[in-house]
């Protein structure tokens, strides 16, 4: 029974709506894209900014699965580090970006609670 309780709570942790749920759609629906790997840290870092609203950015994973190589994607676009934002006026931003600093460049509004 408990195993079952855990399974459940964990499944509604993961779908919960999030406060930042709004921004991050916006940030996607706005174009802008955010390329990374599994491994990168600061990668970890801008998702966790997110919370459970992460599922909503507009991620590409560049990075092969054992992590030596990437994936032609990003390779055809010529990323060389993680994590990049790419926006739609044609400019790049290597590095953790602050949600005032995605506000600005995507026209989104951060929600006033964060």
């Amino acid at each position: 029974m408990a195993i079952v309780m855990l399974v459940a709570w964990v499944g509604m942790e993961r779908s919960a709506p999030h406060k930042l749920d709004g921004f991050a759609q916006c940030i996607k629906d706005s174009g802008a894209v955010f390329y990374g790997a599994f491994w990168c840290s600061h990668c970890q870092d801008q998702k966790k900014l997110f919370g459970n609203a992460k599922r909503f950015l507009p991620y590409v994973e560049c990075s092969t699965p054992n992590g030596r190589g990437q994936l032609s994607v990003c390779a055809d676009k010529k990323i060389e580090g993680y994590p990049l934002w790419e926006f739609t006026d044609g400019v790049r931003e290597n590095g953790l970006l602050s949600l005032a600093r995605l506000a600005e460049k995507t026209g989104c509004v951060v929600p006033a609670d964060t």
